[in-house]
This record gives C-alpha cells, structure tokens and sequence, in this order.
C-alpha cells in the first residue's frame, strides 16, 4: 500500500518522523480521494488519484505556493508530492474548519490577492481546471490568451468529443468577435485562483477565510468573481466588500457570461450533454450583445 511511502515522505520533508495512527476520509470533489491524516500530535490533508496524475498534484502545489507568495488570505502549506507504486498524491496542511466566518473579509483578502499581478498573462507551466489540462502559455494580450487558451481550447475539446453543429458555428463567431466585450476595458495581469467556487473555500476555526484547490494563472480577475456568481455560495457582504477594495468595471455584467462560459464547456467536457443547452444559450446571450 502507498501510505508507507507517503508517511516516509511526510517524515523526509518536516524532519519529524510521522507514522499514521488514524486515517479517515474528508471531501475531496469527485476528481480525488481525500484523507485526514493523523499521528497522534499531528494531521496532514492528502489527496490520492492515480500514479499518472502526479503531474496534476505538482501543478497544484505550485499553484499553492504562489497564492502564498501574495501573502492575502490563508492557503494551505504544500508539504511534499509525488507518485509510488499504484498511486499519486499531494500533502498538505490540515486546517480545521470553523462554523462561521467574515464574507466582508473574503472579499477584502480576495480583492489584496488580486492587486497582486505578473508580468504576462497566464504561467509558467500548464496545470490543470478539474481534470481537464489548463494550458497557460504567458502572453503580452489578453484577447490571444483568452481566445486560443481558454474559449477556443474548450470549444475545441467539445467539437471532438461530438458536440458540434450549432456550438461550433456560434462558438467560431464568438471568438472572431471577442475584441467587442473589451472596448474602454484592459484587464491588468491579476493572480487569479482559477477555479473559486464555493466548494473552494472555507472559514478556519478563528473565522478566517482559507481558498484551495486552485487553477491558477494570471488574468483578468473578473474571471474569478465571475465564477463566484455560477454556483451561488458567496454573500452580498462578500461582492461589497471586494468592489469597495478594487472596484469592477462598467462592462463585468456582460464579460462575467463570457468568463463563465470556459468553465460550463468545461464541465460539458467532464460531465457530458446535460451541460450542452446552457452553454449554448450562454454563446446566443453573448453573440447578441454583438449583432
């Protein structure tokens, strides 16, 4: 069994020796089994998937690290990663979660994050949006980025694995027209999460908010408040508190239709046709704005 192997790990990186004397099962998504690690003193988070998602989990440590370098709200310490016999895995810190916490302070410390920007659009190496690859090949325009990395790499994913007809004619029309939903608008090269839906976040025991499991890239930020109004989940507190650190702009209405559109023909891309019809209408309401 990989735990052997993965405590030898926890023990090489801390310089503590830690042996399992208790394990039991947390949510994880649907991508990952997820543990709690316990050794009496001390707990870690794990994640395992299959020994060729290793990949996956070093992107995602990467992507910890560099949401920790901003130093704007709490993420959790990567503490080792890599594959064994039979299995891949990523540790982490364990971080007990509160019953309540400041939807003011989220978007404050979402707000401090995103003031924290690069030199290009997207990173330095691809990782991953659920289990779909992320590409994110640094770019000096926004428009390139979002059209050849984001929109057009799902649309094309769709196409082969059968959605076309109607999607890709309207999708193909979409992407000619992008340059309409940024006049007056230069998105700044803000670090993002990537993937901040409500099952992203939680509050620690001293209410503090903690975001994890992300995509993370350089971009324009209103991607990421975008993705926040999919799934519901964040409190009116939460949109006043960030607008009031770092305003939006005028047009985020319209654009945050086109931002969540990656992510809805990604899910129709995981999940399958009961994703077809929304994204759908989501390029119709867009191509309307155009025409």
């Amino acid at each position: 069994m990989y735990w052997n192997a993965i405590c030898e790990d926890i023990s090489k990186t801390t310089g503590r020796t830690f042996a399992i004397t208790s394990k039991h099962s947390v949510g994880g998504g649907s991508i990952n089994d997820a543990w709690c690690l316990d050794s009496g003193d001390r707990q870690f988070f794990a994640k395992i998937n299959a020994e060729q998602r290793c990949e996956m989990f070093h992107a995602e440590a990467e992507g910890l690290l560099e949401l920790r370098s901003a130093d704007a709200i709490r993420v959790p310490q990567p503490i080792c990663w890599g594959k064994t016999r039979g299995a891949s895995y990523i540790v982490m810190e364990f971080i007990d979660e509160g019953t309540r916490g400041s939807q003011v302070l989220l978007g404050q410390q979402l707000a401090a994050l995103h003031h924290h920007t690069g030199k290009q659009f997207g990173w330095h190496r691809d990782n991953t949006i659920g289990s779909t690859p992320q590409v994110n090949t640094p770019a000096n325009d926004w428009l390139t980025f979002l059209r050849d990395q984001r929109l057009g790499f799902q649309l094309e994913l769709a196409a082969r694995n059968g959605y076309t007809g109607r999607m890709t004619k309207d999708g193909d029309i979409l992407l000619d027209k992008l340059s309409h939903f940024f006049d007056g608008y230069q998105p700044e090269k803000n670090l993002l999460h990537g993937d901040l839906w409500s099952g992203n976040y939680r509050f620690d025991r001293e209410g503090n908010p903690v975001i994890f499991d992300p995509a993370v890239y350089y971009g324009d930020r209103e991607a990421d408040i975008a993705m926040t109004e999919l799934f519901g989940g964040f409190g009116a507190e939460f949109y006043a508190a960030y607008d009031e650190a770092y305003p939006l702009h005028v047009g985020y209405n319209i654009r945050k239709t086109l931002y969540n559109l990656y992510h809805i023909l990604n899910h129709l891309n995981l999940f399958g046709s009961g994703y077809q019809g929304q994204a759908e209408r989501m390029i119709s309401s867009l191509l309307a704005e155009v025409r």
